[in-house]
């Protein structure tokens, strides 16, 4: 609703007396509905809100439609690019259909992640994207199932059976980075890793354990971000790896800086493989060897699933997994 120039509220009322339809003919035409009317009465509806300056009013709607046209969605980290990556598709998509994204980013903190969920909820959001591990099932039952709250879970969070789920295929790009390794002749490898990794990067780690031994493989600890990628460097010089798997690119990212201020070269001394395909991979010296998701599209298949979700409740729970492939660059050598 807005005022005129008399300080009188606008409202649907006065569009719909002054366009001479009813009021939830005015509604349904400001809501997308348009195909269901004549060309003449869209034109009316729409040169009557024009000149009466009329603006919905959000939470009047949410009332009346049931709806409010916004998505809540949640992130671990907003500064790791592949999410930023994950929020355009996203966007993309929702605001092709007039939705806005409501964006919640809970730096790894799962205690921001539950008030969010819970924030999110009485709020009136219309569905939710979750993309955090952090969120347990149990809370999700309870904040968002029960109460018939259209979700859908993608990325580091397993969905279980619980929700719509789109994710990428981890066991395969874990191979693919392993078996590039293998065929430059590298037989010992470091894995750059958190130990207590989210469902998605231990089926990488499954996946590299398909090509080498448990012997080939030493496990390095190593937060999710450059960081963490920067501190795990002093535990993979004490192994005798010639080798990085950096199980995303911001781990990569802080190897390259770790590597350099202890006098390591890539990949003279070491290759390194990262896990993702960010922008930043082609620009770093040297580019840097990675396996790819496809991050934009992974965002955009998230937000029409959801919406499909929202507009039938009642279909069955679908599963879909993207495909990944290997990135060639500069970062991985044959071992000398």
């Amino acid at each position: 609703m807005v005022k005129n120039m008399d300080n009188k509220k606008i409202t649907i009322k006065d569009v719909a007396k002054k366009s001479g339809v009813s009021v939830s003919t005015v509604s349904r035409i400001l809501n997308g509905y348009e195909q269901n009317f004549t060309p003449r009465t869209v034109r009316r509806v729409l040169k009557a809100r024009d000149e009466l300056s009329y603006e919905p009013d959000y939470f009047a709607r949410r009332m009346i439609m049931k709806e409010s046209k916004t998505i809540g969605v949640l992130i671990p980290d907003i500064t790791n690019p592949f999410f930023s990556e994950l929020i355009r598709g996203i966007e993309n998509i929702l605001y092709k259909e007039n939705f806005i994204t409501m964006l919640c980013n809970a730096d790894l903190d799962q205690e921001k992640e539950d008030t969010y969920l819970r924030e999110l909820t009485r709020r009136g959001v219309d569905g939710f994207i979750i993309a955090s591990s952090a969120i347990s099932n149990e809370s999700i039952n309870a904040t968002l199932k029960a109460n018939g709250h259209p979700f859908i879970v993608l990325d580091q969070k397993k969905a279980e059976g619980i929700s719509d789920a789109i994710i990428t295929d981890d066991y395969t790009g874990g191979q693919l980075a392993a078996q590039h390794l293998k065929e430059l002749g590298h037989e010992q490898i470091a894995i750059a890793m958190p130990k207590n990794a989210p469902a998605n990067i231990q089926k990488r780690l499954s996946g590299v354990r398909s090509i080498y031994g448990e012997e080939q493989i030493d496990l390095v600890d190593a937060e999710l971000s450059k960081t963490g990628g920067r501190a795990a460097v002093p535990a993979v010089l004490k192994t005798t790896a010639t080798a990085i798997f950096a199980i995303n690119d911001e781990i990569a990212l802080g190897l390259y800086l770790g590597l350099s201020e202890a006098g390591k070269k890539i990949p003279a001394d070491y290759s390194v493989i990262g896990y993702d395909n960010i922008d930043m991979c082609e620009y770093m010296v040297p580019q840097l060897t990675t396996i790819a998701q496809p991050i934009f599209e992974l965002g955009q298949i998230t937000a029409k699933m959801l919406l499909e979700r929202i507009e039938n409740p009642s279909k069955d729970w679908e599963e879909r997994m993207l495909p990944v492939n290997l990135i060639e660059r500069f970062s991985t050598a044959h071992l000398n």
